[in-house]
């Protein structure tokens, strides 16, 4: 064992020298970092100007809003009519305090569109004194390279803007704006289209509105009729791919209480993977603040006032 001490100490003193001369760990460059190859495509070498720049990545995948009528919120919670939709807002999240903006039901739709009632007071049909002023998230959302869709039941042909039976254009907020007129024709469609487009997460706009038919949204029918067809639309949304594999939200409001001389509050529930489980938030808020919502989560500036002295759902969001 003495003879091979030194031999045994020359070892050591040599991977000493050897670690001594080799380089840390810390030493090496950092690698780039993965999040701007995973979130976002690489910059073109000209890149195409927008009016508004893409995030990178959103909080909420996709954003689907369903909206109903003309029913206070004291009317439908806790109403033994309405099942479905007081469990999927036990379940879900409330915004306690949520009002319309206006009466009647047009003026709703473009504050819920556009961040103003473009100063319409009545349900007038869409044409030269009758339509939203400037940009909607519609334009915005497409401006910025997402897609927008617009699924009405009963409407017949795509971002029809006549009546017909009980499709009433009034609920159809895009059919108002001719800004978007060019896009209307391909992401305005009757509810029919919505089949399809749930059936992968690609298909399915990242932002898109369901409407009920006059009878379905509980204008002229009773409030069970409501309930049963969201009943029958509602679970083929939350099992779609968009919101068993993503990160994605849904929307169910009402456009504005039954009663003109009320306080206009209406039921607004979030459900889905982005909603926090049974949260309720006391804040004032309204359908700008959904507005705001939809902006926010895809990084769009507010377009009007409404929308700008609006907060965003966030405490009702994960």
């Amino acid at each position: 064992m003495r003879t091979r001490s030194p031999l045994l100490a020359l070892s050591a003193v040599l991977l000493l020298a050897g670690c001594a001369a080799a380089p840390g760990p810390t030493s090496a460059p950092a690698p780039s970092a993965p999040a701007a190859a995973t979130h976002a495509p690489s910059a073109p070498a000209t890149p195409t100007p927008r009016t508004a720049p893409a995030p990178s990545r959103s909080h909420i995948d996709h954003i689907v809003v369903i909206v109903e009528e003309n029913k206070a919120a004291t009317t439908v919670l806790g109403n033994p009519d309405a099942p479905y939709l007081n469990a999927l807002a036990r379940a879900g999240a409330v915004a306690t305090r949520y009002r319309a903006v206006a009466h009647p039901s047009l003026p709703n739709y473009l504050a819920l569109t556009g961040g103003s009632t473009a100063g319409i007071t009545s349900d007038c049909l869409p044409g030269p004194g009758c339509h939203g002023s400037g940009p909607s998230i519609a334009g915005e959302l497409a401006a910025a390279g997402y897609r927008w869709g617009l699924f009405a039941d009963g409407m017949p042909s795509a971002c029809d803007r006549s009546n017909a039976g009980e499709y009433a254009v009034k609920h159809n907020p895009f059919a108002y704006y001719p800004a978007i007129e060019s896009q209307c024709a391909s992401s305005d469609l009757p509810l029919s289209a919505l089949t399809g487009a749930l059936r992968s997460t690609s298909t399915l706009p990242e932002l898109s509105y369901v409407i009920p038919d006059l009878c379905h949204d509980m204008h002229s029918c009773p409030v069970g009729t409501g309930d049963r067809w969201l009943a029958r639309v509602v679970p083929g949304i939350l099992a779609s791919p968009a919101f068993t594999q993503q990160h994605s939200l849904l929307v169910v409001t009402f456009d504005e209480d039954e009663n003109r001389g009320g306080d206009n509050r209406v039921l607004t529930v979030l459900a889905g993977p982005a909603a926090r489980p049974g949260a309720r938030s006391a804040t004032p808020a309204s359908h700008y603040s959904l507005l705001r919502t939809i902006e926010a989560n895809w990084s769009l500036a507010p377009m009007r006032a409404g929308d700008s002295a609006a907060a965003p759902l966030t405490v009702l969001l994960r």
